[in-house]
């Protein structure tokens, strides 16, 4: 599998052509679990859409796409500079990049959003150009998209930070949108959303 074509379409939302090429180059170093995996590993919490195989790739899909048709809308999306957009919309697509932690396990793991900020930062300046401060903007806004749900499932011990900034609301409310039972999203045989 050709990890950077999964995410053709959503390639085409980003207007900068230098953090369009680190983008691919992130995806790309997704491990490979995170295209085969369905979005819940319980089966409770996401819509049909995104259970079985491949459903993680199809809710990330739909988070980027909310992501995108928000940012689109001027009431919204010009409280944003342009690379405040690009970066958000990366950011929504490696979100749960290490969802079943590295190596993968069973379960969903509580921390993975912490997981793949490591990841993200590891690969500077030998794989990526992004700027510190660009990784640090995706990174903060990564590690708070879990919102309210922000503890250890068994200690109940707060883990993740809870979302603040404009940005960090920003993305957990595309994620969460992405992850309600009641939307149904029609996809394509190439897994893309139908128009």
């Amino acid at each position: 599998m050709k990890k950077m074509e999964v995410f053709k379409k959503e390639y085409e939302y980003i207007k900068n052509i230098e953090l369009l090429e680190d983008y691919k180059k992130l995806v790309d170093s997704l491990p490979d679990y995170f295209f085969e995996i369905p979005a819940s590993s319980t089966g409770k919490y996401h819509p049909k859409f995104s259970l079985g195989e491949g459903g993680l790739v199809r809710h990330t899909k739909v988070a980027v796409r909310c992501a995108y048709e928000l940012l689109e809308n001027p009431c919204i999306g010009d409280k944003y500079t342009k690379r405040e957009k690009d970066l958000m919309l990366i950011a929504m697509t490696l979100h749960d990049g290490m969802k079943s932690g590295n190596p993968k396990e069973k379960y969903t793991r509580a921390d993975h959003p912490l997981l793949i900020c490591e990841h993200i930062r590891a690969q500077q300046n030998s794989m990526i150009k992004l700027t510190e401060e660009d990784i640090e903007f995706i990174c903060d806004v990564i590690a708070s998209h879990m919102g309210p749900w922000n503890t250890d499932y068994l200690t109940k011990e707060e883990i993740l930070p809870k979302p603040k900034t404009k940005y960090q609301n920003f993305v957990h409310m595309c994620d969460y949108l992405a992850s309600r039972k009641f939307i149904n999203v029609e996809f394509d045989n190439k897994n893309d959303i139908c128009e």
